[in-house]
């Protein structure tokens, strides 16, 4: 009889989920570190390897689950095997005081939701939280540094993906992470936005690898994205309230040994997030209300991102409220067709002036054609009055002028 000459530490090394072995390996990276990675492991190899005993000592589970946690963490969950990493931190007591200024540096004047920000990802992996974007134009501003400072703290519970890895149609290898990092991102297509915008609040979500059947799961992926394009690195529409943007400076002095400072604080860090309170309360599916999180650079996306006919909309009703100082102006698409003629823009569609002010600006019709005051444009670019009737629109002077911010 051969003898058993493994450790109960080899044994551990594979798991059997239901008739299908597992085995445990540690994937080297680039960058020195390794990624766990869980991959099918046939019954003879193992054989092959350790002996037929071996296989009784394998632990086995009915099925794989996924449940987030990081302070009460459990592998095991009833007979499941929880495909969720265990939290690689201990907190400890002292203050980091360079992860502090550097967060400020990031978060600036929202520092405090911030703080919150990383306390909530900690203590509540499962909440939806806003998309984190930090843009800025210019080197040296720390944005890749923020990813790398998370994939240390989160480990393999989080993955830094390209454009391209966001795009595809397998998405096993990131759709089980807590955090989703994309760096130099460039999602420009209406498509790619609206996978975003879904997933940021999606509950479930079909996981999908090469060779394999896709399976629906539970989705919690925060998303954070890092672009030096400040202007259209995504597609974000008026009123979208999903979108945390914020412009990073550049940081005062270059500290090539930034990243290894901030990673010997993070037990610091940990024990600094569990004992501070937090500023806010849960006002909103994504915890922050969309007046906490607005920025400017926010405000420069949505603006730079509205395509040249929206635009051109917006820029005639301030023209004609302004003119004619108005509190209010009611119009029809027709009215709209017509201005849009008198600048030049021939040949329009008005199903795409329609999709404009019902889709984009959320306005709605008049429930019957009723009279109206119309604004028409003259041959010399004056603008006079007519009535009219029609189902118009209305829209007030406040948020034309926020149309054109």
């Amino acid at each position: 009889m051969a003898e058993n000459n493994y450790s109960s530490s080899e044994s551990m090394q594979y798991i059997r989920i239901g008739t299908t072995y597992y085995k445990t390996v540690k994937k080297p990276l680039s960058s020195g570190d390794f990624m766990t990675m869980l991959l099918p492991w046939s019954s003879e190899c193992i054989k092959q390897d350790h002996g037929k005993s071996f296989l009784s000592e394998i632990p086995k589970y009915d099925g794989f689950c996924f449940v987030p946690s990081h302070l009460d963490y459990q592998r095991i969950v009833g007979n499941f095997y929880n495909r969720y990493y265990p939290f690689g931190h201990a907190p400890k007591e002292g203050k980091p005081e360079k992860t502090l200024a550097y967060l400020e540096h990031i978060f600036g004047d929202q520092l405090e939701y911030g703080l919150d920000y990383l306390k909530i990802l900690i203590e509540k992996p499962t909440q939806i939280l806003p998309i984190l974007c930090l843009v800025s134009s210019e080197r040296n501003t720390g944005k890749t540094t923020f990813l790398n400072l998370l994939k240390a703290i989160f480990g393999d519970n989080m993955t830094i993906n390209t454009n391209e890895d966001f795009r595809s149609n397998f998405n096993a290898e990131w759709a089980h992470k807590v955090i989703i990092g994309v760096d130099e991102t460039f999602l420009e297509r209406r498509e790619d936005s609206e996978r975003l915008k879904n997933l940021s609040t999606a509950t479930f979500y079909k996981a999908e690898a090469k060779g394999q059947d896709r399976q629906e799961i539970e989705f919690f992926g925060k998303f954070i994205l890092c672009s030096n394009n400040e202007d259209n690195f995504v597609l974000v529409d008026p009123g979208e309230t999903r979108y945390w943007i914020r412009k990073i400076p550049v940081l005062s002095k270059d500290n090539q040994n930034l990243l290894s400072e901030l990673k010997k604080e993070i037990p610091f860090l940990i024990y600094y997030l569990q004992d501070r309170k937090l500023s806010t309360h849960k006002q909103s599916r994504m915890w922050f209300t969309t007046q906490q999180i607005a920025t400017p650079a926010l405000k420069k996306v949505i603006r730079q991102n509205r395509n040249k006919l929206e635009a051109e909309i917006a820029g005639v009703l301030m023209t004609i409220t302004d003119e004619k100082e108005l509190q209010e102006i009611k119009f029809c698409v027709g009215d709209v067709q017509d201005w849009l003629n008198r600048k030049g823009m021939r040949n329009l569609d008005t199903i795409a002036i329609r999709r404009i002010l019902q889709n984009s600006w959320n306005l709605k019709p008049a429930d019957n054609s009723n009279a109206y005051t119309q604004y028409k444009i003259a041959g010399d670019g004056s603008i006079y009055e007519a009535m009219q009737k029609g189902r118009f629109y209305v829209l007030d002077t406040k948020t034309v002028l926020q149309l054109n911010e």
